[in-house]
């Protein structure tokens, strides 16, 4: 094994720790809203872009139609979101339960979230972003 892919494959184990920790760390934050934090991100989607479709949620929170589904049904039997079908598409809104609890939990997660990434610089913060955006455009350009 070469020094590069050594320092590749650290580099990668540092990142997926750095996720799990921080999904880990999310998801007990959001506990205090009777969340989990794949149930915020759909909350924050749909608070975001709504009325959005049923599939167009799903692709930007990176799920399966399946996965979707259950989430939107739990959510939906504690009347944080309602369904409506318009022809062959569902669309996804937050019900006034729904708003009122994101106008609450949103800036809270958006501060904790901030809070994980304090030990760098604003301008660490910006090259970090540069580096995982063009990271993510070499694997796009190996996925085709």
């Amino acid at each position: 094994m070469t020094t590069t892919q050594r320092l590749s494959i650290l580099l990668w184990f540092r990142i997926a720790k750095f996720y799990h920790q921080s999904n880990k760390l999310s998801n007990e934050h959001v506990k205090a809203y009777d969340l989990s934090i794949s149930q915020f991100d759909l909350l924050a989607q749909t608070y975001a872009n709504q009325p959005i479709s049923q599939m167009d949620l799903a692709e930007k929170l990176l799920v399966t139609k399946g996965s979707i589904t259950q989430m939107l049904a739990k959510l939906e039997q504690r009347e944080l979101i309602k369904r409506e079908q318009q022809w062959r598409v569902k669309h996804i809104s937050l019900t006034e339960k729904g708003k009122e609890l994101m106008e609450k939990a949103l800036p809270d997660q958006s501060a904790f979230q901030s809070s994980l990434f304090s030990s760098l610089t604003t301008e660490e913060q910006k090259q970090l972003n540069h580096l995982l955006k063009k990271l993510q455009k070499g694997m796009t350009s190996q996925s085709n």
